[in-house]
């Protein structure tokens, strides 16, 4: 058994509803034992941690990323492009990946979450060319340290059947679920603590059949394991799947089973009133991803309906070919920023209302990604929960004449953390990724970005 004592943070915020001064807390063998005051908590353990000048958090939980696509950031063809153009830029230069390719990917942009205060995260691949697979993936997390939500994604539909991929990067169905089932049975692990879980994931309803949509949500429910899919994220898609299915995105998704609290979307741009509805009453859950969102200007997306409804809703920094960074503090001061202009009078979906707060969204980014991703030993920091924590150093210039610490972290310029744990193991210590040789790591990434270039 090892304890570690954090004291004297300038501000330690729980998320269950306390900002506590000079605060601190005890985790032994990686769980929380006590949370409070310093002068309330014990004077040793293994690991004594001084953190005054820090402002202390739950760890943040990212719902929705494409690591891979790190190797093909601010592609030229790409940077100007709305989401399906984008899309069929990029498919090529992504057929070209082999499992070094999506290791050294997962590593890099792991390591790039995780220095920016992400100690859970969940990522979408939804291709899988020249023999890479879920296993290099698993491989490329391992030495960074965060908890992993890996997904087994999928496309079946090619352009030769009416779908927007190239029939090249497109999977036989059975292979797709037949693989599934592996991956979920080799990397699944349910239980408290866990660092890994798998989640099945077809891209996209014009990227797979609706036969795969439906056994896919039946699968996941024998294994016992979540489902996740791009939905409604642009105008375009809404009118695909009307003329298609005969239904909007969220309609079809629940056609085909894909609603309930096993069940979140990435996006969920483009819903209406009665759709957040049917979302709040069964429990469906949004990754809220601002930045894409912009760049790709598929549109604002009514998040703060959406919550007011009852919605999940957590954050996703989304892939690094539409965002085009995998920085977490950056996408939560973007989803504050985002949300309060989709409140301002005359635009938007949101109307006009009371502004969304630098609380809220830290919400969205520890609890609401715990609830998305249905875990209940993250996302806050209190006795009994697992010691994943942040801290952020006051002293730089940037947040120098602030006046509220914890909305500085958000309203500021965003910063790399300096300090995390995951389980209650370093991850980040003085700004340094302690599992990675940074250095060789941005080396071989870049050699191998190379490789993709048509």
């Amino acid at each position: 058994m090892s304890t570690l004592l954090i004291r004297n943070a300038t501000v330690l915020v729980t998320m269950a509803g306390e900002e506590i001064p000079d605060g601190g807390l005890l985790a032994r063998d990686g769980w929380i034992e006590q949370v409070g005051p310093t002068s309330d908590l014990p004077d040793a353990a293994d690991e004594v941690v001084d953190l005054r000048g820090h402002v202390v958090l739950p760890g943040l939980v990212n719902t929705h990323h494409h690591l891979y696509q790190t190797l093909t950031r601010v592609v030229p063809d790409a940077q100007d492009a709305a989401l399906f153009d984008w899309l069929r830029t990029l498919y090529p230069m992504w057929a070209r990946m082999t499992p070094d390719h999506v290791r050294v990917a997962t590593t890099l942009g792991m390591t790039e979450l995780a220095l920016s205060g992400c100690t859970t995260a969940f990522d979408h691949q939804y291709l899988w060319p020249n023999g890479s697979g879920v296993d290099d993936q698993v491989a490329g997390a391992e030495p960074v340290g965060i908890r992993f939500h890996v997904s087994r994604g999928s496309m079946s539909l090619g352009e030769s059947d009416g779908g927007l991929p190239p029939d090249e990067v497109v999977e036989d169905e059975d292979t797709i679920l037949d693989d599934s089932r592996r991956v979920v049975e080799r990397y699944h692990h349910p239980e408290p603590g866990s660092m890994t879980r798998v989640v099945l994931a077809p891209c996209s309803p014009f990227t797979v059949t609706p036969d795969l949509m439906a056994a896919t949500a039946a699968l996941a429910r024998d294994l016992d394991v979540r489902l996740h899919t791009h939905l409604a994220e642009t105008a375009a898609e809404n009118e695909f799947c009307l003329e298609r299915f005969g239904h909007r995105p969220v309609g079809f998704a629940e056609e085909m089973g894909w609603v309930g609290q096993d069940v979140w979307y990435a996006h969920a741009v483009h819903i209406d009133g009665d759709e957040i509805d049917l979302m709040a009453g069964t429990g469906t859950g949004i990754a809220h991803c601002p930045t894409s969102n912009m760049r790709l200007a598929s549109g604002i997306p009514p998040v703060v309906t959406a919550r007011d409804a009852g919605v999940p809703v957590g954050l996703g920094v989304d892939g690094s070919a539409s965002n085009d960074s995998s920085h977490m503090l950056a996408e939560v001061r973007q989803a504050l920023l985002l949300n309060r202009l989709a409140t301002a009078p005359g635009v938007g979906d949101d109307g006009d209302r009371d502004q969304i707060t630098a609380r809220d969204v830290l919400g969205m980014a520890t609890v609401g990604g715990a609830e998305v991703l249905g875990r209940d030993d993250i996302g806050s920091l209190a006795p009994g929960m697992a010691a994943d924590l942040i801290a952020v150093g006051l002293d730089r210039i940037g947040y120098s004449g602030n006046h509220d610490p914890v909305a500085a972290v958000v309203m500021c310029a965003p910063v790399s953390v300096d300090h995390s744990w995951v389980q209650g193991r370093r991850v980040v210590a003085h700004g340094v990724a302690v599992g990675v040789d940074l250095p060789r790591l941005i080396a071989e990434h870049t050699r191998l970005t190379t490789d993709l270039v048509g």
